[in-house]
């Protein structure tokens, strides 16, 4: 970034918030009612699946909508950074913090894109491997952000709220014309193939795969692969997932074996690959090897065909990958409530591949090749249009902290006061004892709060040892753990070592319920 506008300050966040970490919540936790766990992969998807949790949390793990979350630890360019939660209340898990600030000081969109702004620093600090990093808490309190007048700073929110209205309502175009693409290409192959497969045949011929074939199909091998294996190159399940073959490192690994001359499992110019086993959505995918023979091998969960003819090859490769033969395939699989479910060999031989008339095959082929050509001009017209909004957008959020988006008004308030005020309300706060934040909370507030902080609440050294008893005897003599909890005033570690405490003295015991506590000497 450029400098620091001339009106704007730049501090640590360290001095305008607090970052408190979300709960380790073991699988024995899970529950499938309660509050959705917050995790790393439901920060940018929020149709992602939940675990739940319907036990008592300390109230600074609970999370509300328009609350400012920070994921500590993930895959850059995905969910790591800082986001606003626009779900249901939920519970925060681990390797996320909660931002706490003063929010009638600090607008939290624009904090939000201040944080992240300063996400290329915060990677290069960033412990762990190429993948999942993680960022130290010291590290991101430490990290300076710029810091407009708050009525700058709600304009500039409200400015790119506007802005990525626009991008959304673009970027939803493209992908209308995505799908659009896509459902054209099925349409395609539905005018050459057919709507289904006819059992028994009436409007065309059909033969079964195994006689339109050379060789195969032949079922690939899995050897041991490691980061040091210095033997031939095995192809990933990605490699051939699209349809079309790929050969990047991302694609292929090695193996330790070294393979002879005359092994069955070197790849040849011209080899139809099908992946026999995937999630259930790439079962089938097929693509024709072209890369160089004697250099690559493919796994076990991959079948290779051997067809000369290279017209009819390509017939054959189109028809793999379009909906006939991927439903009847999927359709015959073992295991598809699995993650990986698969099928034989003897399936793919049966499969019933409709004959072209007068077994035309090359006609038919450069039918689907021509108007697939021109499907894949228009989608890659989409996808440059998608890159260019998402360019758009950074320039956007850039400007915006280079002080250039919007005009400064010279009615703001200043910065550097809005500064002192914060850090003043911070030092006051922490000087504040603690007794008198139990007392505020006793009035009828929910507990004293640093803009959205956490409630301050008791711990065992300040309450009696029969305190959860007296609760559970208010309560009627018995009580949801829950329900204690809340009346405890105590964070939740706190008030387990004190549940622990007074069970051991017979104060407490469990009822007829799991979740019940009661009080047994309670009238």
């Amino acid at each position: 970034m450029t400098g620091v506008p001339a009106h704007w300050v730049e501090a640590p966040l360290g001095e305008i918030c607090d970052f408190i970490n979300g709960r380790a919540f073991k699988p024995s936790e899970w529950a499938y009612t309660g509050r959705p766990i917050i995790r790393i992969q439901n920060l940018n998807n929020l149709d992602a699946p939940y675990n739940y949790f319907d036990g008592p949390i300390d109230s600074r793990h609970e999370v509300n909508e328009g609350e400012l979350l920070f994921a500590w630890s993930g895959t850059p360019g995905t969910s790591f950074g800082a986001h606003i939660w626009n779900g249901v209340p939920a519970v925060l898990n681990q390797h996320i913090f909660r931002v706490i600030f003063d929010g009638s000081r600090i607008d939290s969109v624009f904090l939000k894109f201040a944080i992240n702004q300063t996400l290329d620093e915060l990677i290069d600090q960033a412990h762990g491997g190429v993948g999942l990093r993680h960022i130290t808490k010291a590290t991101l309190l430490k990290t300076r952000v710029r810091l407009a007048p708050v009525e700058e700073q709600r304009r500039i929110a409200e400015a790119i709220a506007a802005s990525e209205a626009r991008l959304a309502a673009a970027s939803e175009d493209i992908r209308s014309a995505l799908l659009a693409a896509e459902q054209y290409q099925k349409a395609v192959l539905r005018q050459v193939f057919g709507e289904e497969i006819e059992d028994p045949p009436i409007s065309r011929a059909y033969r079964c795969l195994a006689d339109l074939v050379d060789e195969g199909p032949v079922n690939g091998w899995s050897p041991r692969t490691g980061p040091d294996a210095m033997g031939a190159l095995t192809l990933r399940l990605t490699a051939t997932t699209s349809g079309y073959l790929r050969l990047d490192d991302a694609a292929v690994k090695r193996v330790y074996e070294e393979l002879p001359a005359d092994s069955r499992y070197w790849l040849k110019s011209g080899d139809l690959l099908v992946q026999r086993a995937n999630a259930i959505e790439y079962l089938g995918a097929a693509a024709i090897f072209d890369g160089p023979e004697n250099s690559y091998i493919y796994p076990d969960l991959m079948m290779r065909l051997r067809i000369s003819d290279p017209d009819r090859r390509r017939y054959i490769w189109r028809y793999l990958n379009g909906p006939l033969a991927r439903n009847y395939l999927r359709e015959r699989a073992t295991g598809t409530s699995g993650s990986m479910p698969k099928f034989s060999g003897v399936t793919l031989r049966a499969l019933p591949v409709p004959l072209p008339a007068s077994q035309d095959y090359r006609s038919v082929v450069e039918l689907i090749d021509r108007e697939f050509a021109t499907v894949e001009l228009a989608r890659k017209t989409a996808n440059d249009a998608a890159v260019a909004l998402e360019e758009l957008h950074r320039s956007i959020i850039a400007k915006a902290f280079q002080g250039q988006l919007l005009p400064s008004d010279p009615a703001d308030s200043l910065a550097t006061a809005l500064l002192e005020k914060i850090r003043q309300d911070r030092a006051e706060h922490r000087t504040r004892p603690l007794r008198s934040t139990v007392r505020e909370a006793k009035k009828g507030n929910k507990g004293t709060r640093f803009g959205e902080g956490a409630v301050l609440l008791k711990r065992r050294s300040e309450v009696p040892g029969d305190h959860l008893r007296t609760i559970v005897t208010s309560l009627g003599g018995a009580s949801s753990a829950r329900e204690v909890w809340r009346k405890s005033e105590m964070t939740i570690d706190e008030f387990y070592k004190q549940l622990r405490s007074e069970m051991s003295q017979k104060q407490i015991t469990i009822g007829q319920l799991a979740d019940q506590l009661v009080a047994p000497d309670a009238n």
